[in-house]
């Protein structure tokens, strides 16, 4: 089993980094491997809304990472999406590559467990993080809890590996979304995955 690591800070060994690391070590302690994108500092192109996707599976941008994320996650068992926090919300990048990863291309992802992880100096982390899980929670993948949000708090990452809490909390995330990835593999034979209805789409204006 792998679960895809996607860090969505522009500083590739920097605090997001830095937790995102304890939650890989923890899965790998449980024998589970983890590949870790980094999205990098080059532009994001914004989803367009084109459609394209909906008969290619991939976005018609192909100059940034987002195709690679797409066959990344079809592949992975599980996602665990780290970003630090700006003015309350995640890095606009990760945001845009993450409207493309999912924008008409969710239903591969479906119930494959996911966690958002969030760091910040001091403040704004729970909107962040609950931005994130949006994601997760339109595309009928579960989400995996730890012991608190799943934030970290420093400026650096020798303060961040300082938040004690903060790295437990990476820590049993990592341990949790272990145990059920196991789960549902030794429950695959046994327990048929949800019959799924047809999507019904209602606008609200007549």
């Amino acid at each position: 089993m792998n679960v895809l690591l996607i860090n969505g800070s522009p500083h590739k060994n920097g605090c997001t980094f830095t937790a995102l690391s304890e939650v890989a070590a923890a899965l790998n302690a449980n024998g589970i491997e983890t590949t870790m994108r980094h999205i990098g500092t080059a532009p994001i192109a914004g989803c367009i809304a084109c459609g394209k996707c909906r008969s290619t599976g991939l976005c018609v941008f192909a100059n940034d990472p987002v195709n690679e994320c797409i066959a990344l996650l079809r592949e992975a068992d599980g996602l665990v999406v780290g970003s630090p926090i700006y003015y309350a919300g995640p890095n606009a990048a990760l945001c845009a590559l993450l409207d493309r990863v999912f924008f008409c291309k969710s239903a591969p992802y479906a119930f494959k467990p996911a966690a958002a992880v969030v760091s910040c100096r001091r403040g704004g982390a729970s909107a962040g993080f609950d931005r994130l899980n949006k994601y997760f929670t339109i595309s009928q993948m579960p989400i995996v809890s730890s012991r608190y949000w799943n934030m970290v708090h420093g400026n650096t990452p020798e303060e961040t590996r300082q938040d004690k809490e903060g790295m437990q909390t990476m820590r049993i995330l990592g341990n949790n979304m272990a145990w059920l990835l196991k789960c549902i593999e030794a429950g695959r034979q046994s327990v048929p995955l949800p019959r799924q209805e047809e999507t019904i789409y209602t606008n609200f204006i007549r």
